[in-house]
């Protein structure tokens, strides 16, 4: 075994399957922008919340839902092209029981994007024909898309303005200045920067974040995140792991019925992952630190499939 058990023991807890880890990020200007956040929502009508398709409740900042829960809403289930096609109707479902409709998008290619311009009219319709009936004519919607950082907030805004306005970037949080975007006749869009909260209410939401690339890697346990995301795969997705990996469900199941702690049968799959990918060093060892950035950035640009993190239960 090229790691000691007790190191391993000691960086993931099995007992409530996530890692001891404290995963926390939340700049100066993260601070700041709440507080813009808090003084611009007066001055909007409907407001546009950006989640990821695939952790559409990890991805839900609830610091910004409670400043911004006395507007209309509209859900944009961003990154469609990334999570599990069957998986999406489902929190389609899922928001409308919640009286929210939501729409699926993805920025990249500009899927869904003319839905949420119609669905933002049809929530709207009601308000500006009100506005008109006091001589308000020609009134605009004045919407505020939110989101935290590497929903793809930029790319969406950029799509639904068809043109080039907001920064784009690999980067969490590449977006800093607030600006007022116009996206027809009837919608104008008040961009604001991403935010992520102080503390996650649990390990899972830091997990999910940081699978997904919203947290920044430099501050990350890289190893122990791929691990708990490999776990997650093997148990929901086991085939795109064979798949892409060329590894035998046989290899797979032997493995992990090995008379050991389950954390170390998950590490030797991590371990022949690696050997796959030539990811050897020194004295045939693995070298987990890239067996780990290959797992979780083959993951975050879907070249493991289409996947769903998180699953609604209450629909």
């Amino acid at each position: 075994m090229q790691r000691k058990n007790s190191e391993l023991n000691n960086n993931i807890d099995d007992s409530k399957g996530f890692s001891k880890m404290s995963i926390n990020w939340y700049p100066g200007h993260m601070a700041k922008t709440r507080k813009q956040i808090e003084s611009d929502v007066k001055i909007v009508d409907i407001i546009i919340e950006l989640l990821d398709s695939r952790i559409p409740i990890s991805s839900r900042n609830p610091d910004i839902l409670k400043i911004t829960s006395s507007k209309k809403r509209i859900i944009v289930l961003n990154k469609c092209d990334l999570s599990d096609e069957n998986k999406n109707n489902k929190w389609i479902e899922y928001f409308k029981k919640k009286g929210i409709p939501a729409v699926m998008t993805d920025s990249n290619s500009g899927k869904g994007i003319d839905n949420c311009i119609r669905e933002i009219q049809k929530i709207m319709k009601e308000q500006l024909h009100t506005q008109a009936e006091k001589g308000r004519v020609g009134s605009k919607i004045r919407a505020m898309v939110i989101g935290i950082p590497n929903v793809g907030k930029s790319s969406f805004i950029n799509r639904i303005s068809k043109r080039s306005t907001a920064g784009v970037g690999n980067k969490p949080g590449i977006t800093k200045q607030k600006q007022w975007i116009r996206i027809n006749d009837k919608i104008e869009l008040l961009d604001t920067p991403g935010v992520l909260w102080p503390k996650f209410e649990s390990e899972e939401v830091g997990l999910n974040l940081a699978f997904t690339g919203t947290i920044k890697e430099e501050i990350l346990q890289r190893v122990e995140i791929a691990y708990q995301l490999l776990k997650y795969l093997l148990k929901n997705y086991r085939k795109n792991i064979c798949n892409r990996y060329d590894i035998s469900e046989y290899f797979i199941e032997e493995t992990l019925n090995q008379d050991q702690p389950e954390n170390m049968n998950i590490y030797e799959i991590m371990l022949e992952i690696g050997r796959k990918r030539g990811c050897i060093i020194s004295g045939g060892n693995i070298d987990e630190e890239k067996t780990a950035r290959i797992i979780l950035d083959e993951f975050k640009n879907g070249k493991l499939g289409k996947i769903t993190l998180e699953v609604p239960t209450n629909i």
